[in-house]
């Protein structure tokens, strides 16, 4: 009886370590992956960023606008800020902006084109204490600008993200069709537009040209869980081996 109870527990440990080490295993393929990911990513931010400004794509074109080839393309465009109009996403940081190195908003604007369409705009980063724009009056551009900066799309809300404020004028998202329909900015644009020029007088909002300074440490990651996974046979083995030695003869 106690020779079948031992075996039953060398097949569940099997069972369990077999069903572990595949997991592991996984996790460090799925690292690789995004190892992958992430260079094809900063490979394409950079050249894009590198090049000359194009001019903004046509009204008429912006329905098939897609992420895929376009986001982080340099655009520029003469337009005219809505006066008074702005939405504020909160933000602890950016990976593209090293200069903002604390909490505070992105501000969002509605920019007018000479034909009356409107592209939202962040026009750049204000710390939390510059919330009113009572405190950055100065940084108001009236009339025609020459905005310069890069195509962006919206992020995808995840499980942990804050639910908006509108009472507040406090997003936590850029959700750029959650806000425009709040606030009756009338854009058909699928994308907005990451300001890096020009500088408002007073420098707030602060827009700049985005760096890529993504972090890529999916390589250790990977070797993390290959390790943890060759690590769990190891101890699997050692377990076995002493049970077998343990067995009466």
């Amino acid at each position: 009886m106690s020779e079948v109870r031992s075996q039953g527990g060398v097949f569940t440990a099997t069972v369990l370590a077999i069903a572990f080490a595949a997991i592991l295993i996984g996790l460090g393929i799925w690292q690789l992956d995004r190892k992958v990911w992430k260079e094809n990513l900063i490979a394409t931010v950079t050249s894009r960023i590198a090049r000359a400004p194009a001019d903004l794509p046509p009204r008429a074109s912006w329905p098939q606008q897609a992420q895929e080839g376009n986001e982080f393309s340099r655009v520029t465009f003469p337009a005219e800020f809505l006066d008074g109009q702005e939405a504020l996403v909160y933000t602890a940081g950016s990976p593209f902006r090293p200069d903002v190195k604390g909490p505070g908003y992105w501000v969002f604007a509605p920019a007018q084109l000479a034909g009356g369409s409107i592209v939202l705009v962040n026009r750049g980063f204000i710390p939390l204490d510059k919330k009113d724009p009572a405190t950055r009056g100065e940084g108001n551009m009236r009339g025609t600008v020459d905005i310069v900066g890069v195509m962006r799309w919206p992020e995808t809300r995840g499980v942990f993200t804050p639910a908006d404020d509108p009472k507040t004028n406090v997003w936590y998202l850029r959700d750029i069709k959650a806000i425009a329909s709040e606030k009756k900015w009338a854009t058909a644009a699928p994308f907005y537009i990451d300001q890096e020029a020009p500088v408002p007088p007073g420098s707030l909002p602060l827009p700049a040209k985005i760096e890529v300074r993504l972090s890529d440490n999916h390589l250790q990651y990977a070797i993390t869980w290959f390790g943890l996974a060759l690590g769990l046979a190891g101890v699997y083995v050692v377990w076995v081996v002493g049970r077998l030695r343990r067995r009466p003869a």
